[in-house]
């Protein structure tokens, strides 16, 4: 499985960013879908997931903020960002789980100016 991210930018605080993950390859046995980040010079963080059946479950600081989808038919997880703030600003990557192995994108900056 193959996972391409797209979507990030400079935005100012408040604004909003929409990312993207496409998969490719061997798309079928995809479980849960997750978006993660890392800043500069901090440990990477669980950010939203979304399971097979459209649960999902948000990091406590983008509660009400961002919001995480996927189209199973297209193979792509969304994370829509609204009131974007300076400390939302890290390297975005996209992971997948299937019922044997997980798969990372290769990130996407976010940066948020105040």
């Amino acid at each position: 499985v193959q996972l391409v991210e797209s979507g990030g930018g400079l935005v100012q605080a408040e604004g909003s960013l929409r990312l993207s993950c496409a998969a490719s390859g061997t798309t079928y046995s995809i479980n849960a879908m997750a978006w993660y980040r890392q800043a500069l010079g901090k440990q990477r963080e669980l950010v939203a997931v979304i399971d097979g059946g459209g649960s999902t479950n948000y990091l406590d600081s983008v509660k009400g903020r961002f919001a995480i989808s996927r189209d199973d038919a297209d193979n792509t997880m969304y994370l829509q960002m609204n009131s974007l703030k300076p400390e939302d600003t890290a390297v975005y990557y996209c992971r997948i789980f299937t019922a044997s192995y997980t798969y990372w994108g290769q990130g996407t900056q976010v940066t948020v100016s105040s």
